[in-house]
């Protein structure tokens, strides 16, 4: 049980982030790390795990803040708070549909910043309780001698870890919202046909994939490796399909000869 309490600060403008990191630090709360793009928090999350993302609502880059946020809350159960420097209606209505904990504008002092990351903590651990939420996604996954790939419910990549990015010959943030059907080829090894993407079938479907023997992954590089696949559908706190986990795992030399 960590007896302080983590938060990553996830902010393009560095005076913010800064202002944010000193009040947090004042209360010996942990900080997690400071990123400004919404890939990064969520490389962060899946990694380490935090109790709490501050996150600007209007985050420039390949992931919006909203989507972001979204995906923090239902694959990782982390609660995220938005910052902004607007309040209106039309904001409101979009950062709701991410489920957030808070909305904080700007100007804002250490108290009102405290406080909120005080109830939201709170309040996600009263929820977690009651709803019996458990994390979809293992905090390891980073960590993995396997690549893990998380998909949006359009098969666009979410998350790469460090194992997948070698496996797939390409940068998470190169792949970031990328289909990926575009960063990797499956192939049956016996006929050399195409396998088409499983990831349309588990998301249409709410199936479970797995394939063991017989398949391998092309890179975007060409380098073609030998693997065993699963794939499942990720759902929301409403068991809604949100997007699809993908776990590879590369053949050694033994397991490649005991299949043939």
């Amino acid at each position: 049980m960590k007896l302080m309490k983590e938060v990553l600060i996830v902010e393009n403008d560095e005076i913010i982030a800064h202002l944010l990191e000193g009040m947090l630090l004042s209360k010996e709360y942990v900080i997690t790390g400071k990123v400004s793009a919404g890939e990064d928090a969520i490389a962060l999350v899946a990694e380490h795990n935090p109790d709490l993302v501050l996150m600007n609502v209007s985050l420039p880059g390949k992931m919006e803040a909203i989507t972001t946020a979204y995906y923090l809350n239902h694959v990782f159960n982390t609660p995220v708070i938005f910052i902004s420097e607007k309040r209106d209606n039309e904001i409101i209505h979009r950062a709701l549909s991410a489920g957030p904990y808070g909305f904080v504008t700007i100007p804002f002092n250490t108290t009102t910043i405290i406080t909120n990351c005080e109830i939201a903590i709170a309040n996600h651990n009263i929820l977690r309780h009651l709803r019996g939420l458990k994390d979809r996604v293992s905090h390891n996954i980073m960590s993995l001698l396997d690549a893990v790939i998380i998909t949006d419910i359009r098969g666009r990549v979410l998350l790469m870890n460090p194992y997948a990015e070698r496996l797939v010959e390409v940068k998470r943030k190169q792949a970031t919202m990328v289909p990926l059907n575009q960063l990797l080829t499956l192939v049956d090894t016996r006929s050399g046909e195409r396998i088409e993407d499983p990831v349309r079938d588990i998301i249409r479907e709410s199936m479970v994939i797995g394939i063991e023997n017989y398949i391998a992954i092309i890179s975007l590089k060409g380098k073609r490796r030998e693997v065993a696949l699963k794939a499942q559908p990720i759902t929301d706190n409403y068991d809604k399909v949100i997007g699809v986990f993908v776990r590879i795992h590369e053949k050694s030399h033994n397991e490649k000869k005991m299949q043939r």
